[in-house]
């Protein structure tokens, strides 16, 4: 298993460099740019407004399906001739709860107009994922791999015609980047659609009552722990643009770096996606987890601290590189969000061992509590500062969750403390610290001096045996 990890996870992080940063630096930002704060951050806050309501389209089934797929393969067939219909039927009760809400909300026609194209593509990206838990679940990592930057290779190249390809004199609209958002979901899901179909053989649609509510009963606690988790980690920009006067134009600022901090947070969600079904076997056949953590654990974390360390010590330069528009505050914010991004990494590590344990009694009790945590700090911060305090609750829930996760794990699974990694971690992050406050006072050349610290934290990291090259060659060779 511990082979299975490391190759694949080369190839999807090699995928992921490929095809990410250029969606996010060349695609994104550059429609960001080009609509403006406003436009924007009313396109951003709407997505997220779909996003938080998303569990209704899935019900926990993508996470209850990858997880008793992995542990046995022969449930394929039964479980996709109930789940295809039953999503399809839950997709006209999200669509009917997120127009319900968002008029009691009092949204604008304007704004339900776009909600809609919205609404279809949660519900092809809700698809697409479940699909994806039968093909990952079968231990077919790689063609899951390739699935998974699908749709961001098309979108690149359909927006990339749209921004620069001078097919029209009209100014770039965010609608143009919805609907090319569509065009690629249903191109990739007509894609994994006709692999899953090719693995399963012919199936037969079971459109039994009692079969939907089966899976439902046994994918609820998934479900439930999905719902509590979007609301604490997207519900920031809907009370930013609901809240403030100029809601808008804050939530557009605040998602100039929340962007940011949702591309680093796709990398440490490669390690989950490889993780959950990995436990989940391991689990079952009693093996030994914590050889998978140690190898994970510190590669993620050295990650998540230089992301952070880099993000902190260049906030300014990077915020003001990447947009033609912005705030002084817009800074600030970014340098709270990329703090974050340590414990979402640390979430993604011990939440899904927790998940594949089936603890997820343990993990909605601590969701429900993280999420009062955030609505509160939100109420409290946001009038005051704004998108900087929406940044705080995030960074405070965050912290919270993670570590909370992390005490549940020790105790539940018993798992070794693997305080030499703990150690090698607080050395990395003081090292790369240090190194980061001397090159802003001493080089002038900022962008010199962020090469240098990037290099710094990559040098360390393999120097103090975070990333152990001889042990993962031993591993592939053994076999």
């Amino acid at each position: 298993m511990k082979k299975k990890f490391i190759t694949n996870l080369a190839l999807l992080i090699f995928l992921n460099l490929l095809i990410k940063p250029f969606w996010f630096f060349g695609i994104e930002v550059a429609v960001q740019n080009r609509v403006g704060e406003e436009m924007y951050g009313f396109y951003f806050s709407l997505f997220n407004f779909s996003f938080i309501l998303n569990i209704l389209l899935d019900m926990g089934i993508t996470n209850f399906n990858n997880r008793s797929i992995a542990r046995n393969h022969e449930k394929l067939r039964e479980y996709l001739s109930s789940i295809i219909p039953l999503k399809c039927i839950l997709s006209v009760f999200y669509a009917v709860i997120v127009f319900s809400s968002a008029l009691i909300i009092g949204y604008s026609s304007l704004q339900i107009k776009m909600l809609t194209i919205l609404v279809v593509n949660q519900f092809l990206a809700s698809f697409i994922l479940y699909l994806r838990s039968n093909i990952s679940g079968l231990q077919y990592y790689r063609t899951d791999s390739l699935l998974s930057v699908l749709d961001r290779t098309l979108m690149i190249i359909f927006i990339g015609i749209l921004l620069w390809g001078n097919i029209t004199d009209k100014p770039f609209r965010i609608e143009w980047f919805v609907y090319a958002q569509t065009c690629s979901y249903i191109i990739t899901l007509l894609t994994t659609l006709s692999i899953v179909l090719y693995r399963s053989g012919k199936i037969s649609l079971n459109l039994k009552t009692d079969q939907f509510l089966k899976i439902l009963k046994s994918s609820f606690p998934f479900a439930l722990l999905i719902l509590l988790m979007a609301f604490f980690n997207r519900i920031d920009s809907v009370m930013l643009e609901r809240l403030l006067i100029d809601g808008k134009k804050q939530a557009g600022i605040y998602a100039q770096s929340y962007r940011i901090l949702d591309a680093a947070t796709q990398f440490a969600f490669l390690f989950a996606t490889l993780l959950l079904p990995m436990f989940s076997r391991m689990l079952k056949v009693n093996d030994k987890v914590n050889d998978l953590i140690r190898i994970a654990l510190p590669i993620l974390m050295a990650a998540a601290f230089s992301l952070a360390i880099v993000g902190n010590f260049y906030r300014e330069e990077i915020i003001a590189l990447l947009y033609h528009h912005h705030e002084i505050i817009s800074y600030r914010i970014f340098g709270v969000l990329m703090t974050g991004f340590v414990f979402i990494s640390l979430s993604y590590i011990f939440g899904t061992l927790l998940t594949a344990n089936g603890n997820l009694r343990q993990l909605n009790i601590l969701a429900f509590i993280t999420v009062i945590l955030n609505i509160g700090l939100n109420l409290l911060l946001i009038p005051r500062f704004k998108g900087l305090g929406a940044a705080i609750a995030s960074l405070s829930s965050q912290g919270f969750y993670a570590i909370s996760q992390i005490i549940l794990s020790y105790r539940i699974i018993k798992i070794p403390f693997n305080t030499d990694i703990l150690l090698r971690l607080l050395i990395f992050v003081l090292v790369n610290a240090g190194i980061g406050f001397a090159l802003v006072n001493l080089i002038d050349n900022w962008i010199t001096g962020m090469l240098i610290l990037i290099a710094t934290c990559g040098i360390s990291a393999f120097g103090m045996r975070l990333i152990k090259v001889k042990e993962m060659m031993d591993v592939l060779k053994e076999h």
